[in-house]
C-alpha cells in the first residue's frame, strides 16, 4: 500500500462527498452574489482579527465585538449566507473527523 496513493483516493473521495458538492455548489452562488460574497469576506475577517487577539491572550477590541456580532446577525437573515456558513461548517466537521482517524495512525 502507499500512502500517497491512499491520499489521492482520499482527496478524491472528499471532492465527491455530498458534504463537498453542496459547499461547492453554494460557493459558486455566492461567488456571483457581490453583496454576500462581500458580507462573508468581512465577517471572515472580523473573525481571524476577534481570533487572533484571543490567541495572544488580549482582549478583543468592543468596537470589533460589537461589528462582528452584528454583521453576525445580519449575515444569518439572508438565506444564502446562511446556507454556506451550515455548508462550511458540515465540511469543517468532515475534515475534522478525517483528521481525528488520520491522527489515531500516529499514536
Amino acid at each position: 500500500m502507499n500512502v500517497y496513493d491512499e491520499a489521492h483516493s482520499l482527496a478524491k473521495a472528499i471532492r465527491e462527498s455530498n458534504e463537498f458538492r453542496e459547499f461547492d455548489r453554494i460557493r459558486k452562488e455566492v461567488d456571483n452574489d457581490k453583496e454576500c460574497s462581500e458580507m462573508l469576506k468581512e465577517l471572515t475577517e472580523l473573525q481571524v482579527q476577534l481570533q487572533t487577539a484571543q490567541l495572544a491572550g488580549q482582549q478583543p477590541d468592543k468596537d470589533l465585538f460589537a461589528r462582528f456580532q452584528s454583521l453576525s446577525t445580519m449575515v444569518m437573515t439572508k438565506p444564502l449566507a446562511a446556507q454556506y456558513m451550515q455548508a462550511q461548517m458540515a465540511i469543517a466537521t468532515m475534515m475534522n473527523d478525517v483528521f481525528g482517524i488520520v491522527g489515531e495512525a500516529i499514536r
